[in-house]
C-alpha cells in the first residue's frame, strides 16, 4: 500500500526570513492524520534567507538529521562543534540528554534550502553526539546511496534507531530498485524534480508512506514543463 502526501497539503509557515513546509505536525501546525510515520516524526523543508537562521535553542531525546539541498548551513552547538554543512552533506545530531545549537545560512547572498528530519531514538537518555559526512553527486547518481544507518554501514552516518536512509539522484530513463524485508516500511521524500514510485508520479515536496510492499521501483522523469532538466533528488527511509 502506498499513500501519497502531496506537497501542497503540507503545513506551511512564512516568517519573512524563513519559508517552511511541514510534512508532519510541527510547532503551530497540527494535523492528527499526519503526526509522523513509524519512528519518523519530522520532515521540515526549510528555505532560509541569507545570513538568517535559528538562534540557539535546546533539544533532547531526538535523532536530528540535516540534509542540505542548496546552499550552506553554519552550525554551532553546546558540544563544541562548529561546522558548515553544504549541499550533499548529511549531519546527525543525537540530542540525547540535552543539547543547545544554532543554525544560520552561511552565505551573505545565496539562499539556503535544507530538509531537517527528526527520528525517535531507540531509547531515551543517550549521551549527546554529533556526526557529519559528505556524499557526492556521483555517489548518488543512478543508485540508492545509503547515507544513514544503525551501524554506519557503507560509510554512512550512524543513528540510534533501526532506520536506513538512502539518497538518490535520477534523470529521465534511470531507475533504481529497493527491496523491503518482511515487516519493514518505507517513506519516500522527493526533494527536487519528479520521480515515479511503482508507477505513480511524485513531484518535488511530495512524500509517500509505504507498507505491505516488497519491491519499490523508483524512476527518473524526463524533462517536462515545470520540471527543469529532468534531474530528481529523493530520500528513501527504510523503517521498522
Amino acid at each position: 500500500m502506498i499513500r501519497i502526501r502531496k506537497s501542497a497539503e503540507r503545513g506551511h509557515g512564512e516568517h519573512g526570513w524563513l519559508d517552511t513546509r511541514h510534512t508532519f505536525s510541527f510547532a503551530d501546525y497540527y494535523d492528527p492524520r499526519h503526526t509522523g510515520f513509524r519512528a519518523l516524526r519530522v520532515i521540515n523543508d526549510d528555505r532560509v534567507a541569507p545570513r538568517m537562521g535559528f538562534p540557539s535553542h535546546p533539544h533532547r531525546d531526538m535523532e536530528i538529521l540535516t540534509y542540505v539541498v542548496e546552499g550552506a548551513l553554519a552550525h554551532e552547538d553546546s558540544m563544541g562543534n562548529g561546522s558548515v554543512i553544504r549541499a550533499g552533506d548529511v549531519q546527525r545530531m543525537s540530542a540525547g540528554t540535552g543539547i543547545v545549537h544554532s543554525e544560520v545560512n552561511a552565505s551573505p547572498s545565496q539562499a539556503l534550502r535544507l530538509l531537517q528530519i527528526w527520528i525517535l531514538p531507540e531509547r531515551q537518555g543517550l549521551p549527546p553526539s554529533y556526526e557529519q559526512k559528505t556524499f557526492s553527486e556521483s555517489e548518488k547518481r543512478g543508485r540508492l546511496r545509503r547515507v544513514v544507518s544503525r551501524d554506519g554501514a557503507e560509510g554512512s552516518v550512524s543513528i540510534h534507531q533501526e532506520v536506513d536512509v538512502y539518497a538518490t539522484v535520477l534523470r529521465g530513463g534511470q531507475a533504481v530498485r529497493h527491496t523491503l524485508r518482511p515487516g519493514r516500511h518505507a517513506w519516500l521524500q522527493v526533494a527536487e524534480g519528479a520521480v515515479t514510485l511503482n508507477g505513480r508520479v511524485l513531484e518535488a515536496g511530495d512524500g509517500a508512506a509505504v507498507s505491505d510492499e516488497t519491491t519499490l521501483e523508483l524512476g527518473g522523469e524526463g524533462p517536462q514543463a515545470g520540471r527543469g532538466e529532468g534531474r530528481a533528488e529523493a530520500l528513501l527511509f527504510d523503517l521498522a
